[in-house]
């Protein structure tokens, strides 16, 4: 199906139906598929190596390996390699293909070419070219062994030659590089374009998704400087649970069961962190104990919540088109779910006026209502909830709002990534009246930091404040989970004492 010529020997043929191609490689969009493809044993040249899946993974996990570390010379001799690889395979016909015939259809083709060009090239290196030109064409280049790796949090790109990445809490730098920076600009404009969206020197900031949810941002020039800066936040391939939560040590068995009873009962819940903090992935985990009879409507900026329930609708804002027209915001979606007959809406995050249409929602039969708001803790949470209020060009007076607030929200959870690189949930609160025009609040559950070990990391534990009714008590008795919360209540404080 696909021709293979090289320039330097006249000797070999391409096949009548060859088509020369022109345009550079990266203007394609192929799909890219939702799980990383088994690379299939190629019928390769006798020079050729054997098939190594791991070589790429490695290389980006050891990037100091002297044996593995990358010069300009294989650099250069890449892009030869893919300049020769443009000349000669007809990319209308690649398309056609799925995505393990394409990569095997690339593999042969390379490795006539190394062998007609007779490059000096060693087992691994020969290996990694493969690879690297296969991601080029079909996914999305260097990142790609970056995003087969389930223990990376953050890839962090800035420009085409620094490249990021935070594991374990801890960021690391990488030997991974892009050509240059249009080829990462390429694969950034491949990337939105797969959810309808542009990047572009008229629309330089975008926000995004990967197939399986992660989520991405991407400012270009002339906004950012140095080149085009990615950033993805990764979720892991299998979704985290609270269980999982205390064995990371980030709530406490008594508190998992605390969190538990709270989405079950349908408290109308504020989780509050900062960037980084977790807070989408506690939001998934709370979403765990949704009754599956439900339905629930979600309001994302770019879609990322992975809820379980059989009964959900998904829905993304859009930002305006070349003209300036056509945007959603998130306030246009949570006002259009509250039509839909919803019995929770779940904001990804609230960011503006929006909050305003979402206590309104709470307030009015919407029970076990979820979202997000960036701050520091439980009390400037409520805070920025007026600062947002405000934001919508609202009049109320100051105790009208809080009023407000009071009568919408149960609970407020606080996560944090403390500077050894953990995330915590750090507390469990309560928003239980008001007193005059001060909000009351008073906390379930408290992390507390008691030192560090001789690494460096954290040492600390979730106690409780000794609250034995909490002021959700009466909703917890409604759905018949009173002595399951008085349990969990009563062995936190033991465990404390």
């Amino acid at each position: 199906m696909f021709g293979k010529r090289g320039s330097d020997d006249s000797s070999r043929k391409a096949p009548e139906f060859r088509q020369p191609v022109t345009v550079p490689v990266e203007t394609v969009v192929a799909p890219r598929p939702s799980t990383p493809i088994a690379p299939q044993q190629a019928s390769a040249p006798a020079a050729a190596p054997a098939r190594r899946m791991v070589d790429a993974p490695s290389m980006v996990a050891e990037p100091k390996r002297a044996p593995r570390e990358r010069g300009e010379s294989y650099y250069d001799t890449k892009s030869q390699v893919f300049s020769a690889l443009i000349d000669t395979i007809d990319l209308s016909q690649l398309a056609k293909l799925d995505p393990e015939s394409a990569r095997e259809e690339i593999r042969d083709i390379v490795n006539d070419i190394i062998a007609i060009k007779n490059f000096a090239m060693s087992i691994a290196e020969q290996e990694d070219l493969l690879e690297d030109i296969c991601n080029d064409v079909l996914g999305y280049g260097p990142l790609e062994p970056l995003l087969a790796r389930d223990d990376i949090a953050d890839i962090m790109v800035n420009g085409s030659r620094n490249v990021y990445i935070e594991v374990n809490g801890q960021v690391e730098t990488t030997g991974i590089r892009f050509r240059d920076n249009q080829q990462l600009l390429n694969i950034c404009q491949r990337i939105v374009s797969q959810v309808g969206r542009r990047v572009d020197e008229s629309s330089p900031i975008c926000d995004a998704r990967l197939p399986d949810g992660s989520r991405v941002n991407v400012i270009a020039p002339p906004l950012a400087i140095d080149g085009t800066a990615l950033t993805i936040r990764k979720f892991k391939k299998d979704k985290l649970t609270l269980d999982q939560l205390v064995r990371f040590g980030a709530i406490s068995p008594e508190g998992a069961e605390v969190l538990k009873i709270i989405g079950r009962v349908r408290c109308n819940v504020v989780i509050s962190g900062s960037t980084g903090s977790g807070k989408t992935t506690l939001l998934n985990c709370l979403t765990n104990y949704v009754d599956r009879q439900e339905r629930v409507i979600t309001c994302e900026d770019s879609a990322e919540l992975q809820l379980q329930q059989p009964h959900v609708v998904r829905l993304e804002t859009r930002p305006p088109n070349l003209e300036g027209e056509g945007e959603v915001t998130m306030r246009d979606l949570v006002r259009n779910c509250l039509r839909m007959r919803p019995d929770r809406i779940i904001v990804g995050e609230v960011r503006g006026p929006e909050v305003f249409d979402l206590l309104q929602a709470m307030n009015t039969g919407h029970d076990g209502s979820m979202g997000t708001i960036h701050s520091n803790s439980p009390r400037e949470c409520l805070n920025r909830m007026e600062s947002m209020v405000a934001m919508g060009g609202y009049t109320l007076p100051q105790k009208t709002v809080r009023e407000i607030i009071v009568g919408s929200v149960d609970v407020i959870i606080q996560a944090a990534r403390l500077r050894d690189g953990s995330r915590r949930i750090t507390h469990i609160t309560e928003v239980v009246g008001m007193e005059g025009d001060v909000i009351i609040t008073q906390d379930l559950v408290l992390y507390n930091i008691k030192g560090e070990d001789m690494n460096g990391r954290l040492i600390g534990e979730h106690v409780s404040t000794g609250i034995g009714r909490p002021h959700f008590w009466e909703r917890a008795r409604y759905y018949g989970e009173e002595q399951r919360l008085a349990t969990a209540l009563e062995a936190m404080e033991k465990r404390a004492g």
